[in-house]
């Protein structure tokens, strides 16, 4: 699996250097020089969409997860982007290791794991209800054309494995996982996988609150439509201003590409292909098209080298509750 993702990140790289070859890389990082104060904007801009993802997972966290200050909650969120944009796993190694982390403060892990699960698929469902808002105005604002036609199929494919993913777990699919996975253990000698027993009924009790399933997908939905507003920003800098109409459709179509490119680190390559079709549809050049991309890019390294390290340092000072503090806390 990790040689599976590390050869998608080398042809994730790939394509992003055969489309700076083929549309002027020189054109392209001049125009993200350029972006300047743009670049700035769109990192500390991103705070605001972390603070509404952490709370979106506090909140569906229910009773036991109202303990752990926001700021926990904010700190894992970035070590789940971080991971999940710079290194080179499938998009959900930040979710394994930020669900570890969050069991120590208290809230054990199976609630932890379950709690980041439906979070994660929460979020899905939002990004899914966002790329559909996205569609329907590219279908108000666009004629209709074969590139718009696959975009609309592809919408209706992520729609279609949103709700699958959403039904497998009511019908049991996390249960079947878990069994796997305490068998596996057992055969192996692993230790600590039997926290996870009752997963699933877990992960159920957490979606029978529905008052806070919807404030979560609510917060998630705002966090992926504020991306919009960045966009419309990067682009002012970039001197090719839109609407924010047109923000909300390219950064809906260029997340979905991210997403579905899932087993490639980051969508490298990928999301920026997302960016150059549907940025084409409204007159931009494919170089300011990869030239958004890079930002965002940039904010992403901006953000992850800190978290990554966070990552490293949570993981010696939150301890699992009962061990033994590390030796040089000692007094003596």
């Amino acid at each position: 699996m990790r040689r599976l993702t590390v050869l998608a990140g080398i042809l994730g790289v790939g394509l992003t250097a055969w489309m700076l070859a083929q549309f002027g890389a020189a054109a392209t990082l001049t125009l993200v020089a350029a972006g300047g104060w743009g670049v700035l904007f769109a990192i500390l801009f991103h705070s605001v969409q972390v603070l509404l993802s952490a709370h979106s997972w506090r909140v569906i966290s229910g009773r036991r997860g109202a303990g752990v200050p926001l700021r926990d909650y904010a700190l894992l969120r970035c070590v789940r982007e971080g991971v999940n944009n710079l290194l080179p796993v499938a998009q959900i190694g930040g979710e394994v290791a930020s669900a570890r982390l969050l069991g120590r403060r208290g809230l054990g892990l199976r609630h932890a794991a379950a709690a980041t699960i439906c979070d994660l698929t929460i979020e899905l469902l939002s990004q899914v209800a966002f790329t559909a808002v996205g569609l329907l105005i590219l279908f108000l604002l666009v004629k209709r054309s074969t590139i718009t036609d696959e975009l609309m199929e592809s919408g209706g494919v992520a729609l279609l494995i949103g709700a699958a993913l959403f039904g497998s777990q009511w019908f049991g699919a996390i249960s079947v996982v878990e069994r796997l996975l305490v068998r596996i253990a057992a055969h192996l000698g692993w230790s600590g996988v039997d926290g996870i027993r009752g997963l699933h009924d877990e992960i159920m009790s957490l979606y029978r609150a529905p008052r806070r399933a919807i404030i979560a997908g609510c917060a998630q939905f705002a966090g992926w439509s504020l991306g919009a507003v960045e966009v419309c920003i990067i682009l002012h800098f970039l001197g090719h201003d839109r609407s924010l109409a047109t923000g909300y459709v390219i950064e809906s179509v260029g997340q979905i590409a991210k997403s579905v490119a899932f087993a490639v680190p980051g969508g490298l390559g990928v999301s920026e292909g997302g960016y150059v079709l549907v940025g084409g549809l409204f007159g931009l050049p494919p170089t300011v098209s990869i030239a958004l991309s890079l930002i965002k890019r940039l904010r992403e390294i901006a953000w992850g080298l800190p978290s990554l390290a966070a990552w490293q340092y949570l993981e010696h000072r939150w301890r699992p509750v009962g061990a033994a503090p590390p030796v040089s806390a000692r007094g003596g």
